[in-house]
């Protein structure tokens, strides 16, 4: 049986600090931690460029470690 964890992802806001290969950056979020986040996939579509310096959403995984670029602002 698959479980449908849709609700629990968190979202938090940050900057991104340093632009790594393959569509994957370095984001410092608000409360000061530094994550690896790589770009959705509807971001990669839609040809949304985020560069150093951007704020941006990320939605972080369970473990708080990895998180996912979601909106940039």
């Amino acid at each position: 049986n698959l479980v449908c964890l849709n609700d629990q992802k968190i979202k938090e806001d940050g900057v991104v600090i340093d632009a790594l290969p393959d569509t994957k950056f370095k984001v410092k979020l608000n409360d000061g931690r530094e994550i690896l986040a790589y770009l959705a996939g509807k971001m990669r579509i839609n040809y949304i460029k985020v560069i150093v310096g951007d704020k941006v959403t990320v939605e972080l995984s369970p473990d708080g470690n990895k998180g996912r670029i979601v909106f940039r602002r």
